[in-house]
Formats: structure tokens, C-alpha cells, sequence
């Protein structure tokens, strides 16, 4: 059976047209685990077992720091320090070979996992999944995706290949016939609007109008990259 929880997000998104939809949709589960995370579920011990195992990503910690939700932040640190302090000491009757190697893999384990990323990465392939469903089920779905401005090139890259598993042969030939087409007409205007803001910097250029070039640079990084997260502070 097909998530519907998500339907109405993912449409919400889409009914706005400004940069990604798919990164406006990342960014408010981000902003939710983040407050999850630093609420009540902060004091559930199968939740801290799992943050004190897998720890944060710089980018997740340094958003919790905004929060300035100092206490909670620290209470969470407090026992994942302590675990990892206990498992940094660990194996030294071993020899200290096999007690660095130990030690690194598993400083290299941490680096590659975050609490956060994951319970937000699980969501989210499940919104880029409606995402295929909705546009192989509604016309107003369609129309929507075919408003955006842009779908950044990591997040079509994945609404592609989940309307490939999605969709049946027919359905997504006219998905990729759309999809592609407006997000290569897209790529086409930002190439001439980054080549004109090039231009503009020689002389000859100078009385000439700018057009759409004036935000080239980073709606290019936008596309290219994703869009970065917007930073909640509270004080």
C-alpha cells in the first residue's frame, strides 16, 4: 500500500514555486527531527542507546547548536562522549597495533553515520516516491511539478529513478518526456544566463542589460548542489 501520510506535504511543497520542492520538503523534516531530537524523545532510552551509537554529522550538530537548546544538547553529548570515551579506551591489552586499528575503524564507522540523516533520509525517500506516484495518479500533480522554477540536479536524479520503479513503461515515458525536457530547457537558460554574467564583466559589455544573470552564481550552486538548509535560530 502506497504512503498517503505523505501526500500532503509533498503537494504543499509543489503548490509553492520558489528553488526545489524536493529540498523545501528535506529541509522541513530536517527542522522537525531537529526538534524531535532536542524534546521529549531526547530523554527515551532506545532513542539516546541509538544517538550515543551513531552520533551527529557536523552539519546536524551545528544546527542543534542554533537551537540554543543548551541543556538538552549537552545531556545528549554528555552520554555519547561517555560511550565513545569507553570504546576509545578499549582493547589496549591487545597490543597498541590492534588497538589503534580497533580504535580508527571505529572513530571511521562514526564518521559515516548520523542519527539524524538517517530518520530523515527514511522519510524522504518516501516523499520522493509519492512524489512518482502522485504524478503517475493526478493531472493537478503534473501541472504542479511542471510550475517549478527548477528541481535541483541531485533530487531530479532521484525523482527520476523513482518513477522509473514506480511507474508503468507508458506512464513513464510521458514522465520523462516532461520531466527531462523541462529540466534540460532549465539547464539550457542557466548555462546562457552563467555565460552572460561572464560576459558582463568585459568592458564591451558594459551597456548592456543584465537580464537574468545578476543571480547566476548561486542559483547554479542551488541547481548543481542542492539547496543549503535554512538555519532556525532561537534565542
Amino acid at each position: 500500500m502506497k504512503e498517503k501520510i505523505y501526500t500532503i506535504p509533498v503537494n504543499e511543497a509543489f503548490e509553492k514555486q520558489d528553488g526545489c520542492p524536493f529540498c523545501r520538503l528535506y529541509r522541513q523534516l530536517e527542522k522537525k527531527e531537529v526538534d524531535r531530537i532536542l524534546g521529549a524523545a531526547m530523554m527515551e532510552p532506545d532513542v539516546r542507546i541509538q544517538t550515543n551509537d551513531a552520533g551527529f554529522c557536523g552539519k546536524h550538530y551545528r544546527q542543534m547548536l542554533h537551537k540554543q537548546r543548551r541543556l538538552q544538547l549537552g545531556l545528549i553529548l554528555e552520554s555519547h562522549l561517555d560511550q565513545l570515551r569507553r570504546e576509545q579506551n578499549a582493547g589496549t591489552m591487545l597490543g597498541k597495533h590492534a588497538a589503534a586499528r580497533t580504535q580508527t575503524e571505529k572513530l571511521q564507522k562514526l564518521e559515516q553515520q548520523c542519527y539524524l540523516c538517517a530518520r530523515i533520509e527514511q522519510s524522504f525517500q518516501k516523499m520522493i516516491n509519492c512524489a512518482a506516484y502522485l504524478w503517475g495518479q493526478t493531472r493537478e500533480f503534473r501541472t504542479l511539478v511542471s510550475q517549478q522554477p527548477w528541481i535541483c540536479l541531485p533530487h531530479y536524479r532521484r525523482f527520476m529513478e523513482e518513477a522509473r520503479r514506480e511507474l508503468d513503461k507508458k506512464t513513464f515515458a510521458s514522465f520523462y518526456e516532461a520531466v527531462h525536457t523541462s529540466e534540460m530547457a532549465m539547464l539550457e537558460k542557466l548555462n546562457k544566463d552563467v555565460s552572460w554574467f561572464c560576459k558582463k564583466f568585459d568592458y564591451r559589455y558594459d551597456d548592456e542589460p543584465w537580464y537574468d544573470a545578476k543571480d547566476a552564481l548561486p542559483r547554479a550552486v542551488k541547481i548543481l548542489s542542492g539547496e543549503d538548509e535554512e538555519e532556525d535560530t532561537e534565542t
